[in-house]
């Protein structure tokens, strides 16, 4: 009896045993063929500012880890082993790619999928070009969005130039041969096909200087500027008769209330200008229309260092042109003295109450 005890109970034992490795067999084992790489899927994440960077990002059940060859670049480079729910990054060319996924299961079963992969970029916008001029010399600075290929400027001279590539954030110069007007244009590039093209018209001026006549559309009339409550603009000529029958004159405004002292400035300095030296003659005449008389016009020469030598001249005819001339040989003046600008002032010994005067053709003579 006690050995049939002992017998009945290793056969016990046995049993739950044997029982145990069947359970795990039969539901453990097909659990992970059930979850193997047949379930995967991929995702294409592909930035849209032109940068070709796209994350890809395995997904699946069952995976222990997926190595996804990107179809571009070597080496280290072309490749990326990633554990499940990871992902990966790499920078494109604009292009068509085959992407190659290569899965492992749980049981080290792999599974090899392609996928067709295409990076395309959009044209830049928002492209805006921003000028400097010094001189001749232009500096072009490009802006824009998604233009990661950067810029290509021409700056219109010749029909043959290349165009300068500028990185974004970047600038371009050029210095013209000669004055004129120019088309200036800039290409945005993606990095890819796509490009956006603008453009901009750009006065070359001549460089500013005696004589003065408002009428070269290559002169920068505009430089300069007003103090004191003087306004001018350059206007079509009123009163195109006798001594004066040009096109364009300057209107210069002494506004109500202006200063006594109020007037215009006009810069000669390089390297817009052309300075004024006595050796080339030591007066200046200026046509003046007025529609009163009594009042005088003062001409005056500095130098940027405090010497701001100048000659008043009255005005003795109304509602006519009259040529004003500034006498300057009896000031002892240095021949060679440099002056890079030069002041008109009207009436200084009042305030303005809105006189307009006209002003044209202002010369230097012996």
């Amino acid at each position: 009896m006690k050995y049939s005890k002992i017998y009945m109970g290793l056969l016990a034992l046995s049993l739950v045993t044997v029982g145990c490795q069947i359970e795990g067999i039969n539901e453990e084992v097909p659990q992970l063929i059930d979850n193997a790489a047949g379930n995967y899927d991929k995702i294409f994440d592909i930035s849209t500012d032109n940068s070709g960077t796209v994350k890809i990002t395995p997904i699946g059940q069952g995976i222990s880890k997926s190595t996804v060859a990107f179809g571009h670049g070597t080496g280290a480079a072309a490749s990326a082993v990633l554990t499940p729910g990871a992902s990966v990054t790499h920078v494109y060319p604009e292009g068509s790619y085959t992407v190659t996924i290569t899965t492992t299961d749980l049981t080290g079963n792999e599974t090899v999928t392609t996928y067709p992969l295409e990076v395309k970029f959009t044209a830049p916008t928002d492209v805006q070009i921003e000028t400097s001029l010094a001189g001749n010399t232009l500096t072009v600075t490009p802006q824009g969005v998604n233009a990661t290929g950067g810029y290509r400027v021409f700056f219109g001279e010749t029909s043959t130039e290349t165009g300068v590539l500028v990185p974004q954030g970047g600038s371009a110069t050029y210095t013209y041969a000669t004055p004129g007007i120019y088309n200036v244009r800039v290409v945005a590039l993606s990095g890819g096909q796509a490009t956006t093209t603008v453009s901009q018209e750009v006065t070359v001026f001549q460089p500013f200087g005696l004589p003065v006549s408002y009428e070269n559309p290559l002169v920068n009339y505009g430089v300069g500027g007003t103090f004191g409550g003087v306004s001018t603009r350059i206007i079509e000529n009123p009163y195109s008769e006798g001594t004066n029958t040009s096109a364009k004159v300057l209107e210069y405004t002494k506004g109500a209330g202006a200063e006594s002292w109020a007037g215009t400035w006009t810069p000669l300095g390089a390297p817009n200008g052309t300075p004024v030296l006595l050796e080339n003659g030591t007066k200046f005449t200026i046509q003046v229309y007025a529609t009163e008389t009594g009042k005088s016009l003062r001409f005056q020469l500095e130098d940027g260092q405090g010497f701001n030598p100048g000659v008043e001249v009255p005005i003795t005819t109304a509602n006519a042109w009259q040529t004003l001339t500034f006498d300057f040989s009896s000031q002892n003046i240095d021949p060679a003295h440099v002056f890079g600008q030069y002041v008109i002032q009207y009436n200084l010994s009042a305030s303005g109450n809105g006189e307009v005067l006209l002003i044209d053709n202002i010369t230097q003579t012996n």
